[in-house]
């Protein structure tokens, strides 16, 4: 069985997310993050040496990292299911918004994040950073009005994977997208879905953490 080491108010939500979604079972062991620094919790270091969330163990196996534990466990556990097999409809899209929230998005952030709290939010590379910013969110609003889901009319693993960044990461980077209805759409639409909401209250949730009005 899959144990999950789950750091709260962290990526690791998405993989108790996608553990539900698969209905496989799984042994949950959660841990706070430091009530000064934020910083994971110390037995994340001794778990994998870079000492950050998420990690799982299977068996002799112990994986870290958001991309490589989703792969694992659909490529090992997943029997088809949250993604779309080679040559079918969608595929070339399942692969780019697969790969987009951890190598596109969320490093946009987080670098922006960085710069404002550098130059402040009126400087030159600041401005620079907002527009590029800007340019990804209107791309995924441009793909969520074109279609349901990113990868077209089914839900995947890639929505999982993306939603982390309009949720529980505006806890470190606010995100405003009042002017994104597709984009909020889609978040309304996996809100619905019973297995996000089991996850985020395993996760340790008691709102949902992409609602506007949660305070993380």
């Amino acid at each position: 069985m899959i144990t999950i080491h789950h750091l709260l108010v962290s990526q690791s939500e998405r993989v108790i997310w996608l553990m539900e979604e698969l209905g496989l079972p799984y042994e949950l062991k959660s841990y706070p993050r430091d009530p000064q620094t934020r910083l994971a919790h110390p037995v994340f270091r001794e778990l994998h040496p870079i000492g950050a969330a998420p990690v799982i163990q299977d068996g002799a196996v112990t994986m870290a990292e958001s991309l490589a534990i989703f792969s694992y466990i659909l490529d090992l556990h997943g029997e088809g299911k949250l993604r779309v097999a080679p040559g079918a409809p969608g595929y070339a899209d399942y692969v780019y918004w697969f790969h987009y929230a951890n190598a596109g998005l969320m490093p946009q952030m987080m670098m922006q994040m960085a710069l404002q709290r550098m130059a402040g939010p009126a400087g030159p590379a600041s401005a620079m950073m907002q527009e590029r910013f800007e340019r990804h969110l209107k791309m995924i609003e441009a793909r969520l009005a074109a279609a349901p889901w990113l990868a077209g009319e089914t839900f995947t693993a890639a929505d999982i994977l993306l939603h982390f960044p309009f949720g529980t990461m505006r806890s470190f980077a606010p995100l405003d997208i009042s002017a994104y209805p597709a984009t909020r759409a889609w978040l309304a639409r996996i809100s619905a879905r019973p297995a996000y909401r089991k996850a985020m209250k395993l996760a340790g949730h008691t709102h949902d953490p992409a609602d506007p009005a949660t305070v993380l």
